[in-house]
């Protein structure tokens, strides 16, 4: 399964809960970016993220519901979403690598004897 580092860390974070936990938690994903996004758009984000793994089946959502859409305010991660999130626990983060233009590289003449 494909997920976004955000999705991924909502499965971990939910792998280290017990029982329900407060979507409140999430918000600290941000907190380590430079250019954070404004406060309404990481609402809709992690918003959208919970809708798509609830759709999946990873997790349960509880919350308000309206006639026009959820309010989820607790989740809770269902039995496929605990094994998703034990093998995201496996795989190896990526580090954030970047090349600069000024890296050269040199073929280095070989010696004959």
């Amino acid at each position: 399964m494909r997920a976004s580092s955000l999705q991924k860390y909502i499965l971990l974070q939910g792998l280290n809960q017990k029982g329900k936990f407060s979507r409140n938690i999430l918000v600290k994903f941000y907190n380590n970016y430079k250019r954070k996004p404004k406060e309404a758009d990481i609402t809709n984000i992690i918003t959208k993220s919970l809708e798509r793994l609830i759709g999946k089946g990873l997790l349960t959502g509880y919350g308000v519901r309206t006639k026009e859409k959820w309010f989820i305010k607790e989740i809770f991660l269902t039995p496929l979403g605990r094994k998703s999130a034990k093998k995201f626990l496996g795989v190896q983060k990526k580090l954030p690598l970047k090349l600069s233009s000024n890296i050269k590289f040199y073929d280095h003449p070989q010696k004959h004897s």
